[in-house]
């Protein structure tokens, strides 16, 4: 009997009716303990009619096996895997033990996305009900990805509610899903609970008192009749001065447990030990201690119940109650005994853990188990689990070599599993132990990428530099590896100032190995652009972009694009960030992902593909929720704000808001230099005079985002009377299309040189900047230079003349989307006498980033099934964002969207 939760009850049924029309949701029950969170759930259960009901619960002694909840959850589907794409469908019966192979590696997303397929193929059939109660001890893996599942069951048959308890050292975070807090009940609800719970009669006064000091806690309000005496109940004695109240219910079932018989104590020990929740394993472990024949009155006792071959404590303060008595002996006679069952099971993995909570002292053969689990979870997508298993067999390892190696892996399980300040402690604890200089050189690697995203990127530098020194004479080609990515670091301006020459590190790389030489010309190009060797830096760099061709490893993938950045290479760029997000999406790696996206924005920006940029901050903002990535969503929110400025857009003020207090909350680490770049940016766009915005376009330190917005600039500092700055803002512009051949650094160039000339001087070098512009991929540039010409033109008085370049502006700000200077092109127009209508707004919307991102992969002529796996969404939801793209595009088929321009539909 449930009593007092009408209205949590109704906010349920609202959530199941809306999933059975196609509107899934989730919803997260959250209190303290006792306050009927799965009385709650079970109710809901009991009236969801018509639903697929699916259940599952975290479990205290569980937590360190990765998947077990979901495996609960997903048992029932299993039969279905098949009809999974294949990589979807090898990573799940990799995960659930279906199959030999199929490791998903260290992107564990390829999981969830066939957990997600799973659950919306069953709800083709039937609207389908997810319940996951005590959602604070869910394993950490199942926790990540029915997270992940949960925002992304909208336009499905799926409701999903969590139970979760408030406080304790572990916790539920909700993120944005939505929550319901249940508080105690009404004082009429608590009475009536009381009552039923009483044996006797209980006075009015004594009922008002224990309703008042209990909160409304029903579990409190279940028990305390038990725990009280006759005498306190009937009100012909005092009530105690401390009530048992929430987690002080512990002393409760704890008098409870200490009235059992001695075997019956001990089955109930072996039950709070146990994760498994299996009778059969329970009951052999009571044999192999002698207690079997206590199982009866711990039944009796109400702390346990037994339903067929399943056991399971009533609630799990009981588990901890009763597990926290026990002294440390009889607990690991507990563990030992488990061990021993599950060993005879079969289930060696739960057997290991067990072992190992038995162990006081090092012991390498459990370590070894603890081994073989960590890998298995690891290459599983596991990685909390993987890093609690290495981190335990290093406790038990002998030497100090093994405990570095083994916290070395835990650490980076760690980082994977999205836990930077604990990957932190683990790797210094783990260099603090080792001696091998190639560990040595793993172990720099992991701390400098730590320093790189969530500290120091110049400490970052000093460490890989470092490393690679040190381990040069041991692993040549790991020493140049380190090498170039600490110089990637300086050419971001990252520069320790260690001393140490970064391409005499490593000898060359051998002529028969283009990865080797690959990374040896990029590290040769990185190290010129740190000395500012711009031409050496381009003709290094070309030749790594060549020797590149059909490569895939992933630390070049991830450098390569950057380079090419570096010397103005916007085609190759974006090549190769296109190569490194296919690369991604196709593995289902969130990580290379991430980086492609966010590094690939850089080049959007300079060749003016604006509402390319908006998708991708969409998109990163997105994946930072679920990867727990906090620090990754500065640069994202930056561009929106400066793509706020651009377009004119009220918002503008809000946008920047968000983005500075984005930085200041969790700095970017090796980001924040772009980041605080392209927020000068957006507050130069918006400034109201020409010297406030040549303020902030001065504040720009990197050199790419410097020669991005060099128009920028060079037009504030001729209107803030500052044409010196102009000068050499255009002067560092040739002498860089001169090191490098980058065709759109010359028109630039040429443009400030036009602002810079007066009369027929002005008109050649803007004749030259355009004469440039079919080489030139920055269209936005190019814009600009129409517009000024055609200014310059209207001036002069040439009319006519003037309104070819300005209607050529204009046409190319509409298409961009800046509202500003398309509304200044437009103002130039009229002015040289040419009637514009009136805008009218459309009556199509534009696409939405998400839309958007549908429709460019539907483009490449990819399948619904595809697109959903390529964005980490269910079929069905790309159906609805392409039905949506149909409609707003007046469409009707796929052929007709790839004659589409989607940069001007967005």
């Amino acid at each position: 009997m449930i009593v007092g939760r009408d209205p949590e009850l109704r906010a349920v049924r609202a959530l199941l009716e809306r999933a059975r029309g196609g509107d899934g949701g989730a919803l997260v029950v959250h209190g303290e303990a006792g306050v009927g969170k799965s009385t709650l759930l079970a109710e809901a259960v009991r009236q969801s009619s018509g639903f697929r009901v699916l259940r599952t619960r975290g479990n205290e002694a569980e937590s360190p096996l990765a998947y077990a909840a979901l495996h609960r959850l997903l048992r029932p589907l299993l039969g279905r895997v098949g009809r999974l794409p294949r990589p979807q469908a090898q990573a799940l019966g990799a995960v659930f033990g279906l199959e030999a192979g199929g490791a998903v590696g260290s992107d564990r997303f390829l999981v969830f996305l066939a957990a997600l397929g799973l659950l919306t193929d069953a709800a083709e059939d039937d609207p389908i009900f997810c319940v996951v109660d005590d959602a604070h001890w869910l394993d950490d893996a199942s926790a990540a990805a029915l997270r992940f599942i949960a925002r992304r069951v909208e336009f499905e048959r799926i409701a999903m509610v969590f139970g979760a308890r408030d406080g304790g050292l572990r916790r539920f975070d909700p993120e944005e899903l939505a929550t319901l807090h249940l508080a105690g009940l009404d004082a009429e609800s608590a009475e009536r609970l009381l009552l039923d719970a009483a044996p006797a009669p209980v006075p009015a006064a004594v009922v008002s008192q224990l309703v008042a000091r209990t909160h409304g806690n029903p579990l409190a309000l279940v028990e305390l009749p038990a725990a009280l005496t006759l005498e306190q109940l009937v009100g012909e004695a005092a009530l105690p001065a401390h009530l048992p109240l929430t987690d002080g219910l512990e002393r409760v079932f704890l008098e409870r447990f200490r009235g059992l018989s001695e075997d019956g104590r001990t089955l109930l020990l072996l039950a709070a030990a146990d994760d498994s929740g299996d009778l059969l394993s329970v009951r052999r472990a009571a044999e192999l201690l002698g207690a079997a024949a206590g199982l009866p009155d711990a039944e009796r006792s109400g702390l346990l119940e037994v339903t067929g071959t399943t056991v399971e404590l009533r609630h799990p303060l009981v588990r901890s109650a009763v597990y926290t008595a026990a002294t440390s002996v009889d607990r690991r006679r507990a563990h030992q005994a488990l061990a021993d069952s599950f060993t005879e099971r079969g289930d060696p993995d739960r057997a290991v853990w067990h072992r190992a909570d038995a162990l006081e002292s090092p012991d390498e053969a459990t370590a070894a188990e603890l081994d073989r689990v960590a890998r298995w979870a690891g290459q599983n997508g596991g990685h909390e689990a993987a890093s609690a298993a290495w981190e335990r067999a290093a406790d038990l390892s002998r030497t100090p070599g093994e405990r570095a190696s083994r916290r070395h892996c835990a650490a980076l399980s760690a980082w994977l599993a999205g836990q930077p300040n604990r990957a932190r402690t683990l790797v210094q604890s783990a260099r603090a132990e080792a001696s091998d200089p190639e560990l040595l050189a793993d172990i720099d690697s992991l701390r400098a990428f730590l320093e790189m995203n969530f500290g120091s990127p110049r400490v970052g530098h000093g460490i890989l530099m470092s490393a690679a020194r040190d381990v040069a004479g041991h692993d040549p080609a790991r020493a140049r590896k380190l090498a170039m990515v600490a110089t990637a670091f300086a050419a971001f301006g990252f520069d320790s100032g260690i001393g140490i020459d970064p391409v005499s590190v490593a000898p060359p790389a051998d002529d028969d190995d283009p990865l080797a030489q690959t990374f040896g010309k990029l590290l040769a190009g990185m190290a010129a652009i740190v000395r500012k060797d711009t031409r050496d830096a381009a003709a290094q760099l070309r030749q790594a972009l060549a020797t590149a061709q059909g490569l895939r490893d992933p630390d070049l993938l991830t450098n390569i694009g950057i380079a090419a950045v570096l010397v103005g290479d916007d085609d190759a760029a974006m090549r190769w960030h296109d190569i490194q997000l296919d690369e991604g999406r196709q593995r289902a790696a969130l990580s290379a992902i991430l980086h492609a996206l966010t590094r690939r924005t850089i080049v959007q920006l300079a060749v003016g593909r604006f509402p390319a940029v908006g998708t991708a901050a969409a998109e990163v903002l997105e994946i930072a929720g679920t990867t727990g990535q906090v620090n990754q969503r500065a640069f994202p929110l930056a561009e929106q704000a400066l793509l706020a400025a651009l377009q004119g857009s009220d918002r503008f003020a809000d946008k920047l808001a968000d983005a500075e207090q984005a930085l200041a909350a969790h700095p970017a680490g090796v980001l924040d230099g772009l980041v605080r770049d392209t927020l000068e940016w957006a507050k130069a766009v918006d400034a109201t005079t020409p010297a406030v915005a040549l303020h902030h376009l001065q504040r720009v330190s990197h050199s790419a985002m410097a020669r991005i917005i060099a128009i920028d600039r060079m037009e504030a500092a001729i209107r803030a009377d500052k044409p010196d700055d102009a000068r050499a803002v255009a002067a560092d512009l040739a002498a860089f299309a001169a090191d490098t051949g980058a065709a759109w650094a010359a028109a630039a160039a040429e443009h400030g040189r036009a602002l810079l000339a007066e009369g027929d001087d002005a008109e050649r070098h803007f004749r030259s900047a355009l004469a440039r512009s079919p080489q030139n991929t920055r269209l936005f540039n190019r814009a600009r230079t129409e517009l000024a010409y055609g200014e310059f033109l209207r001036r002069a008085r040439r009319r006519t003349d003037a309104r070819e370049h300005l209607r050529s502006a204009f046409a190319d700000f509409e298409t961009l989307g800046v509202r500003r200077w398309a509304d200044r092109a437009a103002e130039e127009l009229r002015a040289s006498g040419e009637s514009l209508r009136k805008r009218e707004d459309s009556a199509v919307s534009p696409l939405t980033p998400q839309e958007l991102q549908v429709a460019r992969l539907v483009q490449q002529g990819l399948a619904n099934r595809d697109v959903a796996a390529r964005l980490f969404v269910s079929p069905r939801t790309v159906d609805f964002h392409l039905r949506n793209v149909f409609a707003k595009l007046g469409i009707t088929s796929r052929g007709a969207l790839t004659q589409i321009d989607l940069d001007h539909a967005a």
